[in-house]
């Protein structure tokens, strides 16, 4: 006799697989994209802050870059 898996358990993963299933099919419709363009929503607008958020990872994780852009691949940054 197969052992089934809790009922929770299925119910659980039903409900995972409808919430996530939803956020494929989000568009963004061209009225929203003024309010999604502007400069609060950038994670870094206020450099202070970035510098110090840096200053706490660094210290933390003994750590420090990797959040820009390197370059081509070819070492040359």
């Amino acid at each position: 006799m197969k052992k089934r898996p809790p009922l929770f358990l299925l119910f659980a993963l039903a409900g995972l697989a409808l919430g996530l299933g939803g956020c494929a099919t989000a568009r963004v419709q061209p009225w929203q994209r003024a309010a999604l363009a502007d400069s609060t929503m950038n994670p870094d607008r206020d450099p202070l802050a970035t510098a110090m958020a840096e200053h706490v990872f660094f210290s933390r994780e003994s750590a420090s870059g990797g959040r820009g852009v390197g370059g081509s691949g070819c070492g040359c940054n």
